[in-house]
């Protein structure tokens, strides 16, 4: 079974935190879904982020 967003977040983040209010909890999630999406490379879709495979798709559509 391959990892979801929500494993890597708890394993890279969320174990590691603490917030004080729910404003950095939603800064928190935010920053971190860019960061996946943007800047994190994924072996599965060849050590690109998902955004370059996206953009890459939609080439070719």
């Amino acid at each position: 079974m391959y990892p979801s967003l929500s494993d890597h977040y708890k394993a890279e983040r969320l174990n590691h935190q603490s917030f004080a209010n729910h404003y950095e909890v939603v800064q928190n999630v935010e920053s971190y879904i860019y960061f996946y999406n943007y800047k994190r490379i994924h072996s599965a879709i060849g050590y690109m982020t998902p955004a370059q495979k996206m953009a890459e798709l939609e080439k070719v559509a």
